[in-house]
């Protein structure tokens, strides 16, 4: 097949955001109140998608119920009703400086950074705060490149909204390597560096490079993480773009190094890997020596089923890469509307995992991101005759407590850590991490 077979539609990248929102809705069949939500929330929401997204991604029947549509587009129940009506109201009064306090404030009420990212998750170097790192395990660092701080398209969950937002007091950016590299050098501990954003890809080749190849200058650094979305929402990053080639090279650069290559591919929904130049790019990707990597959140209107969970991770083990995690939506955001309860989110993760062949069982879930790490939820169980939950640390800030069960009270609406009760007699380690949940009055 060739690549004008593989890439249907306008193979240029052309990012459609706000402005064009009365555009799109020319051309696709939005009902008309549901315009008129999207042009509202994205005052406060980040909104981008691309012709590729919109053309063969979305099911224009099922809109605005369909879950592609849900993925990209701001809808209704993502804002509060208050602010909502208090969004519209700053709109009608025509006053700049309202409307901007308006957006400001709804943000600032949305945990733009959870789980402490800012308070403890920047480290320092010669006593001052590196911009554009965060280091919360001992052996990964994450580097933000700021060139790369947006996405070929935006995730209406992201939990790295605040990324996007315009506002340089929320966001996380490097302009270059050189106080990556300084930090790497005094933390021989660090093995590896997780490049991310928004998402690395967006970049051209060339200022890729400038930020990947100082770090293969550091021998303690042998894994190189890629996070990206650009794999499901412009696969043609991969295979048609004029640096594809180009990119792919860079990749089998790393690799060569004598170095892994971890592309951390976002997928949400199986539909994203069902087009042919989807899986040409994960093809490609696999040619370079580079291991793909897939993890998704569960999201609520998108993917909060047994049936399709089973399919995308399915779909990623037929493809070569390997299923990673399934997350918990994070409290932030419109979370309201995307989180699923805990006790739900495991029984859709358990009737997926059991449908899965042996090879495929490598994903990993329900997973929540929190303040002293990563915590799974095991199941449930009896615990003095109480039901319970079982959770357990994949990661975690104190590294003893990785992989140390520990038990809450059982509680069928709750969709976050913070939200359930230890059980009495918890070590005192572990009561301390989760007293850390709450930073400086924010709860995370």
């Amino acid at each position: 097949m060739t690549v004008d077979q593989l890439v249907p539609v306008n193979s240029r990248f052309d990012a459609l955001g706000p402005a064009r929102i009365d555009e799109i809705a020319r051309r696709f069949p939005v009902p008309r109140d549901v315009v008129a939500t999207m042009r509202l929330f994205s005052l406060v929401l980040p909104f981008r998608v691309n012709e590729y997204v919109l053309s063969e991604l979305i099911d224009w029947h099922a809109a605005p119920d369909d879950p592609m549509f849900q993925l990209v587009f701001p809808n209704d129940g993502m804002l509060p009703k208050e602010d909502e009506f208090d969004l519209a109201a700053a709109v009608e009064s025509g006053s700049r400086p309202r409307l901007a306090e308006t957006v400001a404030r709804i943000r600032r009420s949305m945990n733009p950074h959870p789980s402490g990212q800012r308070e403890l998750n920047v480290p320092t170097l010669r006593q001052q705060r590196v911009a554009g790192l965060q280091h919360k395990y001992d052996q990964t660092v994450l580097y933000f490149p700021q060139q790369g701080q947006m996405c070929h398209a935006y995730c209406t969950y992201c939990f790295r909204w605040a990324q996007f937002v315009g506002d340089p007091d929320l966001r996380f950016a490097a302009k270059d390597p050189t106080e990556l590299v300084r930090y790497l050098r005094v933390h021989p501990e660090v093995t590896d560096v997780l490049v991310t954003g928004g998402d690395p890809m967006v970049m051209s080749t060339e200022r890729l490079r400038r930020h990947i190849e100082p770090i293969l200058a550091m021998d303690s650094v042998r894994t190189i993480r890629i996070g990206t979305k650009s794999v499901a929402y412009w696969p043609q990053r991969f295979v048609s773009d004029p640096d594809a080639d180009d990119a792919l090279r860079l990749y089998e650069r790393v690799v060569d190094s004598g170095r892994t290559l971890a592309v951390m591919g976002h997928y949400t929904h199986p539909r994203e890997l069902a087009t042919p130049v989807a899986s040409e790019a994960v093809r490609r990707i696999g040619s370079t020596g580079a291991r793909l990597f897939c993890q998704s959140p569960l999201i609520a209107h998108v993917n909060d089923d047994a049936a399709t969970l089973a399919r995308l991770w399915s779909a990623e083990f037929q493809a070569g890469a390997v299923p990673y995690y399934l997350f918990v939506a994070r409290d932030t955001g419109p979370h309201d509307y995307f989180k699923v309860p805990l006790a739900r989110a495991h029984r859709l993760f358990a009737a997926a995992y059991r449908t899965l062949p042996g090879l495929a069982r490598t994903v990993r879930g329900p997973v929540m991101s929190t303040t002293p790490g990563k915590v799974v939820v095991d199941g449930t169980t009896r615990v003095g005759g109480d039901h319970a939950f079982q959770l357990r640390f994949l990661q975690a800030r104190d590294r003893s407590l990785v992989d140390r069960p520990f038990h809450t009270e059982y509680d069928s609406e709750a969709a976050w850590l913070d939200e359930l009760r230890p059980l009495p007699g918890l070590p005192a380690d572990i009561a301390a991490a989760l007293r850390s949940l709450h930073v400086d009055g924010q709860v995370n």
